[in-house]
């Protein structure tokens, strides 16, 4: 081992930790080549309550590149290395003039991460044999490779974390906003049933009709927020039922446009539909997922003109729902189908976070996809691709 190459290898090695596992070992393994000669390398790690070992990287760099399948890599070899914790060698039993690959010589030596033990196998087909004077330069890779690993293992756990303070986070933002929206129709469901039940007041047959209507509105409001609830809870475990049955897409969606123009006067809808063969949905299912796109645009878009379009191309029959609203901002776009995500800065509307939820899970549950396209400024546009023929068994 020369100086250049240790002084290389000590000054790339905080580099190595800044890319990704993969790409940091093969970075310090081409290094290392250059003046550590070996054919096959592989990385074994040992869980520290399992008897097993995997591979978690391989290199085939030498002789044994053109014959992967029949060359060794040294897992019992690694196990030895592992449980012994020290460095050892084998040289093949018999050495002729056959076939390299059946004449390994092997180098291994233990790795101590922070939650796993491993080993860092080295092999050469047919020699030379390892030196102890090649030891020093093979034990700082094998460092250098575990604090690679030590790094994978930290950033997993980090984003892991992460993902879990902002479940956390998400749970408690809904928690507060169900809380309202649950309160908001029981107050007024309650304000109007006391009103009309005063014995010291009459009410007039237009004010009694016009307080149960909106006793009714509110009811219908709240069965809505927990039908939403307890479809998120089905869906989440897979346990909410579809009926598929063929459905002809440009009649459904005529229908809930209409159905949708008849409960919000003025609502402006254009439709370009193209007369398409029937697929298998279900189409109760497929209706929620409108409504809901529909109610997105009409409380994020209002006043704004909605335009759906429905076409073919192959194998699959593809939904356009665009509103002209305000459109949302690049990074909100990775959450929104993401279960009680709603947009900063929208919390003065009603909302729980469920709607956009429901219509992926359901989408999925018909082999499709659901995607969207916004920007400030520039609308909302979301596109639901669904297959001719829903594809059993994935």
């Amino acid at each position: 081992m020369d100086r250049e190459t240790l002084e290389t290898l000590t000054r790339l090695s905080g580099s190595f930790l800044r890319d990704n596992p993969k790409k940091s070992l093969d970075a310090l393994f081409v290094l290392l080549r250059r003046d550590f000669v070996f054919d096959n390398l592989a990385i074994y790690l040992i869980e520290g309550s399992k008897n097993t070992t995997e591979v978690v990287y391989a290199r085939a760099a030498g002789r044994g590149r053109s014959k992967e399948d029949e060359a060794a890599w040294g897992e019992e070899f690694a196990n030895k290395v592992i449980n012994a914790g020290k460095a050892a060698v084998i040289v093949p039993a018999k050495i002729s003039m056959g076939d390299r690959i059946a004449m390994p010589y092997l180098l291994g030596l233990p790795m101590t991460l922070q939650n796993r033990r491993g080993a860092l196998v080295f092999v050469r087909f047919g020699g030379p044999k390892f030196t102890p004077k090649q030891m020093p330069l093979a034990t700082l890779a094998a460092v250098q490779a575990a604090r690679v690993l030590d790094q994978a293992i930290y950033q997993d756990c980090l984003t892991q974390l992460e993902l879990a303070r902002h479940r956390a986070q998400l749970q408690d933002d809904f928690m507060a906003t169900i809380s309202h929206e649950l309160h908001t129709p029981l107050g007024f469901i309650k304000g109007y049933t006391t009103s009309l039940l005063r014995s010291d007041t009459s009410w007039d047959l237009a004010t009694q009709r016009e307080f149960l209507t909106i006793i009714d509105e509110e009811s219908d409001h709240l069965i809505t927020l927990i039908d939403h609830m307890l479809d998120s809870a089905r869906l989440q475990s897979g346990n909410l039922i579809m009926d598929f049955q063929p459905v002809r897409l440009d009649s459904l969606l005529r229908d809930e446009t209409q159905r949708i123009q008849g409960r919000h006067e003025g609502l402006s809808v254009n439709l370009d539909l193209v007369t398409a063969p029937p697929i298998l949905a279900d189409s109760v299912r497929l209706a929620q997922v409108f409504n809901n796109l529909f109610d997105n645009a009409i409380k994020y878009a209002p006043g704004s003109k909605i335009t759906i379009s429905l076409h073919m191309k192959e194998k699959w029959q593809t939904i356009i729902f665009a509103d002209q609203g305000e459109g949302i901002s690049a990074e909100h776009i990775p959450f929104l189908f993401e279960r009680f995500y709603r947009v900063p800065g929208q919390f003065g509307k009603s909302g729980t976070g469920l709607g956009l939820f429901i219509c992926r899970q359901i989408i999925q549950a018909h082999h499709g996809r659901i995607s969207v396209k916004t920007a400030p400024g520039k609308g909302t546009a979301f596109c639901i691709e669904l297959p001719v023929q829903r594809v059993k068994g994935e």
